[in-house]
């Protein structure tokens, strides 16, 4: 991914940001995306804003978030005050949803993981049953047929539940959609690309216990901050799908995306929390340096 990124020197400055989940210490992958949305800002006289993405309350900790402003800082970033907490902004979430419901758009599933699971075992027995990009299979449920009573009386009762997009009924709405990429697609350089949301099936956008989802948060928090650029990781091009469908369902801007390149292990798979990548600390317990780190994650 270029760091060079044009705008018009008449329009307001552009806007990154870095938004790490506080659920584990930060790697060098988040290193990666953290030092190039910050160099960006700084090349293109932007601004740099931190988020914390925790509406994980089960797994967000306030030493990981501590750990965050640290590592951060080590490596020479700054960012503006205040910093944007999501568990703080449930009712930015809630509002979004209550359009997306008044539009018909969304729909309660009733089903534990371990019933969808089976139900994708059954519908695998027959015939190969559609998976999402990431691998995941698409919800093979019934609960967009419910009736409202049926829904009401479930959710009286006090079942868990899911709430979905209705993707193919929101498609309809918002027509062909796409973005303008100023990375590097999962085929080579690219730049006007196609959202292909129904790829993803009936997301979830927010649970009986939580209002709101990865999905839905980030595109209303980049809205209520003003992103103009988002630069992330490669293994979210095609999240974006879902992201622009969103947003021109709920009337929000489009930022221009990025996705760059991966930091990979050994075997070639991307770092991750869950499979205990080494994190930033642990290499500066080591004697690493901020230098040590950019050249391991083959910035100059």
């Amino acid at each position: 991914m270029s760091g060079n990124v044009e705008y018009c020197c008449q329009m307001p400055p552009p806007v990154f940001r870095f938004a790490p989940s506080p659920n584990g210490y930060l790697h060098l992958g988040h290193a990666l995306s953290a030092l190039l949305n910050f160099e960006m800002a700084r090349a293109t006289g932007g601004r740099f804003l931190l988020r914390i993405e925790d509406i994980d309350a089960t797994r967000c900790r306030p030493e990981f978030e501590a750990a965050i402003y640290e590592d951060l800082a080590w490596l020479g970033l700054t960012w503006e005050m205040p910093v944007r907490r999501q568990s703080e902004h449930f009712d930015a979430y809630r509002e979004a949803l209550e359009k997306l419901k008044v539009r018909g758009l969304i729909y309660p599933s009733f089903e534990s993981r371990a019933e969808v699971a089976r139900l994708v075992a059954e519908k695998e027995a027959v015939a190969p049953w559609s998976r999402d990009p990431d691998g995941a299979p698409l919800y093979p449920g019934n609960a967009k047929s419910l009736s409202a009573a049926e829904r009401e009386r479930l959710i009286a009762s006090g079942a868990p539940y899911a709430l979905r997009l209705d993707t193919a009924a929101a498609c309809a709405q918002a027509g062909e959609l796409g973005w303008k990429e100023f990375g590097e697609g999962p085929d080579g350089e690219c730049d006007a690309v196609i959202a292909q949301p129904e790829a993803w099936g009936d997301v979830i956008l927010a649970r009986k216990e939580t209002p709101t989802s990865y999905h839905l948060s980030v595109v209303v928090d980049d809205a209520l901050q003003g992103i103009t650029h988002v630069a992330r990781g490669g293994d979210l091009f095609w999240s974006t799908s879902v992201h622009r469908l969103l947003q021109a369902l709920l009337g929000l801007p489009q930022p221009a995306y990025g996705h760059h390149a991966l930091v990979t292990d050994a075997s070639g798979h991307k770092l991750s929390k869950s499979t205990g990548a080494q994190a930033l600390r642990e290499l500066r317990a080591t004697g690493a340096t901020p230098a040590d780190i950019r050249r391991m994650v083959q910035l100059p």
